[in-house]
């Protein structure tokens, strides 16, 4: 999706737009309008097993995107821009063991389609959702456009992120039906007879980047939400039928064979979790997982062989209410297990709408409650939807909405900046949850699930030879864990709290199976050594 055009959710499957709704008080806030389940008794201990023995996924990556900001912010001062890239990618700590950031595992590469070079005709009114691109208009190719969003690519190479995934929301505007960046009346603005050429850029795109910054991306994502309609020019985009993405596909794996070039290839950022595993309110976009990856489809593509075997979707629209939240989660994950090896990628997420009263998209807000709503979502996602990488949308935003993990200044020169909740409230995960570490069995016990106050999940990293467990209390009391690890033999082990006062601040050295308190509202990251 990309929350790209944040205005009119009256036609709410067009995308994600809000028209301004009453701000509606968050279940994880603490006023008396709230909905809250029975709470999580003050001072109580609860047990909490991890049995190190039962595995669940392995964590591909965490990510997040440069659209559009990174574009401007790329050519901001050095001391900026530096500082932003380091909230985002740094694994590094400070003298006193504070993380220096939240240390992304995958960076989100937009290639854009051309409205910048259009300007003001492209149709697309804000300037900063317009993207450049590498392709002219005669069919050469100039290396020096993207050139801030490049300068984040460098960056977070330089901070140790192992893995990149170029992704766009249309075709370059010289191929596109009506020449410009965004659909018509919600018809595909890609002709059958130019997927060749869409390929043949995407290919020639990854090889130029490789050869100007020494990255070959990992990933290649064609298409993205294509349910919605994308005619409103809000931002880039065109809408998909499946078999066009399957078309697209096709052609896309030959065209990167031909370049001889590895990156795999990502299907197919369902705008809504449901199109994964129902027809939901479109058949022919809906039931991607089974058209896809099922030999008896028409769409079949499974058998390409640089085919990435994930399937991506985006939880907007799905995180709301808790329980509800989990159960489709439970559904998508049960879909995806019947297609052998097929993984589940939740390849973007900003807080949209009012989530059923729970969380308010509209207003930015830098506090913990966001953050707290946020870390609930990413708890679903990954251990009711058994997901194995998770990405955020916009990893620098200049709107006043809840789609930043960074706030800026609506400057294209230089301007402040400052780092969210949201930011840290990710890090509890990104930061501690390395690449192929795998989810464990967590139990809570005498767990009410008609709570969900308390949220617990862990995962074994064998390569560093760490456990963590993220513990999220939305609770206004504190809580009282006791980890009881089996099946491994914990040596010391350090907490982060991120809380009102604090952003993956170090705690003293825990010991495992001893009562650690989990302060009011706040998501500590606990990480043994074994």
């Amino acid at each position: 999706m990309k929350l790209k055009s944040y205005q009119n959710l009256s036609n709410l499957f067009n995308f994600k737009r809000l028209t301004s709704l009453s701000l509606m008080v968050s279940i994880l806030s603490c006023s008396k309008a709230q909905v809250v389940p029975e709470a999580v008794k003050s001072n109580a201990q609860q047990n909490i097993t991890i049995d190190a023995a039962k595995t669940f996924q392995k964590i591909q990556h965490f990510g997040a995107s440069d659209a559009w900001s990174c574009q401007f912010v790329g050519n901001w001062s050095d001391a900026n821009k530096n500082a932003i890239a380091d909230l985002l990618f740094s694994q590094e700590n400070d003298a006193n063991g504070q993380p220096k950031g939240i240390g992304l595992s995958l960076w989100r590469f937009n290639i854009g389609a051309g409205s910048a070079e259009k300007g003001s005709e492209s149709g697309i009114n804000d300037e900063w959702r317009r993207a450049e691109s590498f392709l002219n208009d005669n069919g050469t190719y100039q290396w020096d456009k993207q050139a801030g969003q490049i300068w984040f690519l460098n960056a977070a190479k330089q901070r140790k992120v192992s893995q990149f995934l170029a992704f766009t929301n249309s075709p370059p505007v010289q191929f596109t039906v009506n020449n410009k960046a965004f659909a018509t009346k919600g018809q595909s603005n890609l002709s059958a007879d130019k997927y060749g050429d869409f390929a043949n850029f995407l290919a020639s795109v990854i090889k130029g980047v490789q050869t100007k910054t020494g990255i070959l991306f990992d990933y290649v994502s064609p298409v993205n939400e294509p349910q919605w309609e994308w005619s409103d020019g809000g931002q880039e985009g065109t809408p998909f039928k499946n078999e066009e993405i399957a078309g697209i596909t096709r052609a896309l794996s030959a065209g990167l064979l031909k370049a001889n070039l590895s990156t795999k290839i990502n299907v197919a950022e369902a705008g809504q979790l449901d199109y994964l595993y129902s027809a939901s309110n479109n058949a022919l976009k809906g039931n991607q997982i089974s058209d896809f990856f099922s030999p008896n489809s028409a769409n079949y593509i499974a058998n390409l062989p640089n085919l990435e075997m994930a399937i991506s979707g985006h939880s907007y629209f799905t995180s709301s209410p808790f329980t509800q939240a989990k159960d489709k989660r439970k559904t998508l994950a049960d879909k995806v297990a019947e297609i052998p090896s097929l993984k589940y990628w939740m390849s973007e997420y900003c807080i949209l709408g009012d989530n059923s009263g729970e969380m308010d998209g509209n207003k930015k807000n830098l506090g913990i409650d966001p953050a707290l709503y946020l870390a609930r979502v990413i708890h679903n996602d990954l251990v009711n939807g058994n997901a194995t990488a998770w990405h955020w949308w916009l990893a620098i935003s200049p709107y006043d909405y809840k789609d930043g993990l960074i706030y800026i200044d609506k400057s294209k020169t230089n301007g402040n900046f400052s780092a969210s909740k949201m930011l840290w409230s990710f890090g509890n995960f990104s930061r501690f949850i390395r690449p192929n570490a795998e989810r464990v069995s967590t139990v809570l016990e005498n767990e009410n699930p008609q709570s969900n106050l308390l949220l617990v999940s862990s995962y074994k990293d064998v390569a560093n030879k760490q456990l963590v467990c993220v513990i999220i209390n939305s609770d206004i009391n504190a809580v009282d864990v006791n980890l009881n690890v089996k099946n491994l033999s914990i040596n010391s082990a350090t907490s982060y709290l991120t809380s009102k006062d604090a952003d993956l601040k170090p705690q003293k050295s825990v010991a495992i199976n001893q009562a650690i308190t989990v302060p009011a509202r706040s998501i500590i990251t606990v990480v043994g050594t074994y």
